[in-house]
């Protein structure tokens, strides 16, 4: 089987990286190197890191220019043959989540899998209030705004280095980007229907009107530069998320509502 990189790039997040640092050095399958990009933290986030004791941990902090710029210098440490991100606060849903990972990789060669994401309430970790069904991915679904859960696809280290890593060009929509990319090449992609990551919520891209705008126009810019649509799109791509609230209830679920334009991708570090 192959081998990962998980990357995370974190900056002040003593309150939740172990359950990221949990969830990985907890996993089934063993291979894998955790690449981590930290930004000076200066809350104990280093002193959990180094708490966790893992051989596997590669771990470098410096200043950097912001999460994208910190998952491309991560990206460019990395030596796995397939590379995943964890957010430093999220987790992994369970122990098998990289032993099916690589599983799907060896089945089908493809060049990225992806899989399913659940939101959980920050303040109660327990309760899901938005379901991330992905679903099987084919080329005109872009145009109609769809994208995989960025922390639920893995993608082969050759493919970044044949299309590039993050643009940082990008303040908030680096991922999307991303996205758009890859998956309007003729990337062959596998979908793993179960959920493989959870997530908080919370995030960078809906935490004002203004920053929601941005990542509204980031949005556009990539959508014109890959050539995949344009306004159309981008309000399909907003309204599509609308379903995931199915079955949510509680204020947690009625605030994910209100900021459905958040993709959850673009996370503070």
């Amino acid at each position: 089987m192959q081998t990962f990189s998980i990357i995370t790039v974190v900056r002040n997040r003593a309150t939740t990286i172990s359950d990221a640092l949990d969830s990985l050095y907890g996993q089934s399958f063993g291979d894998f190197e955790h690449v981590v990009q930290d930004a000076r933290s200066t809350d104990g986030t280093l002193e959990r890191l180094a708490a966790a004791a893992d051989p596997r941990q590669r771990l470098v902090s410096e200043r950097d220019n912001g999460i994208y710029d910190g998952l491309n210098r991560a990206i460019a440490r990395a030596s796995g043959e397939i590379v995943g991100v964890l957010h430093s606060d999220d987790w992994l849903a369970d122990d098998q989540v990289l032993a099916d990972v690589a599983r799907r990789f060896a089945e089908t060669g493809a060049d990225a899998v992806y899989g399913d994401l659940d939101y959980v309430a920050e303040a109660d970790p327990g309760r899901i209030v938005r379901r991330w069904r992905a679903g099987t991915y084919s080329p005109r679904l872009l145009a109609r705004g769809w994208m995989p859960p960025h922390p639920a696809l893995f993608v082969k280290r050759s493919v970044m280095s044949r299309l590039g890593a993050y643009d940082a060009s990008y303040r908030i929509a680096a991922d999307y980007e991303s996205v758009l990319r890859y998956f309007s090449t003729d990337l062959s992609t596998s979908y793993l229907p179960r959920v493989l990551v959870k997530m908080r919520t919370g995030g960078a891209s809906n935490r004002s009107l203004s920053r929601i705008l941005l990542k509204s126009r980031e949005d556009y810019r990539a959508l014109r530069t890959h050539r995949v649509g344009g306004l159309a799109t981008l309000l399909w791509k907003n309204a599509s998320k609308l379903h995931q609230f199915i079955g949510a209830d509680g204020p947690d679920a009625e605030r994910a509502e209100i900021n459905f334009i958040k993709d959850g991708d673009a996370h503070d570090h």
